[in-house]
């Protein structure tokens, strides 16, 4: 059974934000798939298991984002 989360990452502002991050969400172990609304800045996680908020917060961080 997989679960989903919704995040907001805060900073993104074109369509290389979207790509940076979700080519470092998709990094953390579990994640299924990633939906980046680029507008709202809502991250949408599918994951095997529910995913540790820090985990998702250092991969926005190394792709130069924030959780907000």
């Amino acid at each position: 059974m997989s679960t989903t989360q919704t995040f907001t990452v805060t900073g993104m502002t074109c369509g290389h934000c979207v790509a940076s991050v979700t080519e470092e969400v998709q990094e953390i172990s579990g994640v299924q798939d990633v939906a980046v609304d680029l507008p709202t800045g809502a991250v949408t996680i599918t994951s095997a298991a529910p995913l540790d908020e820090s985990a998702v917060k250092a991969a926005v961080e190394e792709a130069g984002y924030q959780l907000a």
